[in-house]
C-alpha cells in the first residue's frame, strides 16, 4: 500500500514545484521594456501542465482502484511538460537568458522526476495486482 502512495506524494510535490516555479522563481525572462516574449507563454503552459500533473497525482493518492490508470496517464502529461519549453513553445534565442539557462533545464528535470515517480507507482501497482492473482 505504501509503495503505491509514496510515488504519488512525490509526484504531487514535484508537480507543485513545477507549477509554482514556472511563473515565479524558475520562471521565464522579464523584459525591461514590458513586452511579453514567447518564454512567458511557455511559463504559462508549464503552469497548466504542472497543475494537471498535480491533480492527477493527488487523485492517484486518493483513489485506490484507479491508481494504475492515473499513474500511466501522468506519463504523457510529463512528456508534454518536458517538450513545452524550447520545442513546442520557443524561447529566447540567447543561451544566457533566464528562460534557457534556468527555466528550461529545471522544467525538464522536474517533469522527468514526475514521470519517473509515476512509472514507479505504476510498477508497484502492477506488482501488487500480480501478487493478488
Amino acid at each position: 500500500m505504501k509503495k503505491q502512495i509514496l510515488p504519488g506524494c512525490a509526484a504531487a510535490v514535484f508537480s507543485l514545484v513545477a507549477a509554482i516555479g514556472s511563473v515565479s522563481f524558475l520562471g521565464p525572462c522579464v523584459h525591461e521594456d514590458g513586452t511579453i516574449g514567447a518564454c512567458h507563454w511557455a511559463g504559462q503552459a508549464l503552469l497548466g501542465t504542472g497543475l494537471a500533473a498535480f491533480a492527477i497525482s493527488l487523485a492517484a493518492v486518493l483513489f485506490r482502484k484507479a491508481r494504475l490508470g492515473l499513474y500511466l496517464g501522468m506519463i504523457p502529461v510529463c512528456l508534454l511538460g518536458i517538450l513545452t519549453p524550447g520545442t513546442l513553445i520557443g524561447l529566447c534565442r540567447m543561451d544566457t537568458m533566464r528562460c534557457r539557462a534556468v527555466m528550461q533545464p529545471a522544467m525538464i528535470l522536474l517533469f522527468a522526476a514526475i514521470g519517473l515517480a509515476a512509472l514507479c507507482g505504476a510498477v508497484a501497482c502492477m506488482r501488487e495486482k500480480k501478487e493478488r492473482a
